[in-house]
């Protein structure tokens, strides 16, 4: 079995499939786990009415759900809300959380930074570490690094024993120091967000390294991942 395992919180799940199609990764809608998708299942299970940080594509996942006005809602969800974040909005989330009204926080995700095709851009968590900073109130993250993600994509799998689980990803924290701390191995790229201090990071050290996502696999499939190298 596969997970395609994202951060991804600026649009649907739905979305993200369609771009897997486009760049031709032959997966699954139901092989793809995002934080978007996790906190609409927690939403709708603790009921919880959301004042939300999100780009506009992912708060329609969340039409019916959003309360009419801010004094409703008894919780903050913040993910990457791109140009939507303003400091209007964020300040209105901290009324929220340090006044009390908001009983729960979620980030989703918890990443400093990421890579698009125009350069880096700061990502969740910095917008998530500023509110919890000011409001006194710690997020509980739905995303990469979370145990509780990487467990979700262990439970959909149908994976009793992670050390036979290997996580290939660029983020030496979100995805390898992630995946480690579950028991599975992480398989570091020299892709995407790596940069070569990754490898000197003090408290996380990639199982494997390799060049590319096609070296991984055939590495994998070599050792049957019995030797990860």
């Amino acid at each position: 079995p596969v997970r395609l395992v994202s951060n991804e919180s600026s649009i649907s799940s739905l979305a993200v499939h369609k771009t897997c199609q486009k760049l031709g990764l032959n997966v699954e809608p139901e092989e793809i786990l995002t934080p978007i998708k996790v906190m609409l299942d927690i939403v709708q299970q603790d009921n919880l009415k959301p004042y939300l940080l999100l780009a506009q594509e992912a708060q329609q996942v969340f039409t019916d759900l959003i309360p009419s006005s801010p004094d409703e809602c008894n919780s903050v969800i913040v993910g990457d809300a791109q140009h939507h974040f303003t400091y209007d909005k964020l300040n209105q989330a901290f009324r929220l959380l340090i006044s009390g009204q908001a009983k729960s926080f979620y980030a989703l995700g918890y990443n400093r930074y990421y890579l698009n095709t125009d350069g880096y851009f700061m990502d969740v968590g910095a917008f998530a570490a500023a509110l919890e900073y000011s409001s006194g109130k710690k997020a509980q993250v739905v995303g990469k690094p979370s145990s509780l993600f990487f467990q979700a994509a262990l439970h959909q799998m149908g994976v009793v024993d992670p050390s036979g689980v290997v996580m290939i990803g660029d983020d030496i924290l979100g995805d390898i120091g992630g995946s480690q701390q579950v028991g599975m191995r992480g398989v570091l790229v020299r892709t995407g967000k790596f940069m070569p201090q990754d490898l000197e990071h003090p408290t996380v050290t990639p199982d494997g390294v390799v060049d590319n996502l096609q070296q991984a696999v055939e590495v994998i499939l070599r050792n049957n991942t019995s030797n990860v190298t």
